[in-house]
């Protein structure tokens, strides 16, 4: 639920993330947390907070990352990702694929 110190402009923007997570299937209770934690994350990129970790202040900020480390997209899932679920797999020789390698070992 949005915190008292947030102001009219956040608790309006913790709603709409809420509201699109629910309408993209999300339960209520991740939802919320996704809601709560970007706007708090926004709250300590724009100084509104108390405490801000490193992460919070010098990260891609949500908004401008919109979805790039989801692997979806253009540039589909990254080496690191194939790699992990080449491992999950028990592919053999995995260490030294290339990114290609790895995706016809995996399936697309």
């Amino acid at each position: 639920m949005p915190q008292e110190a947030w102001s009219k402009k956040r608790e309006r923007q913790y709603e709409h993330i809420r509201d699109s997570k629910l309408d993209a299937g999300a339960s209520r209770d991740e939802a919320e947390e996704i809601a709560a934690r970007t706007v708090n994350k926004e709250r300590a990129r724009a100084g509104e907070s108390e405490q801000a970790s490193t992460t919070s202040t010098n990260d891609v900020s949500s908004g401008h990352r919109g979805g790039k480390r989801s692997g979806h997209g253009p540039g589909g899932r990254t080496k690191a990702q194939l790699y992990e679920e080449a491992k999950r797999k028990g592919v053999k020789g995995r260490s030294s694929m290339n990114k290609k390698e790895l995706l016809d070992a995996v399936g697309r």
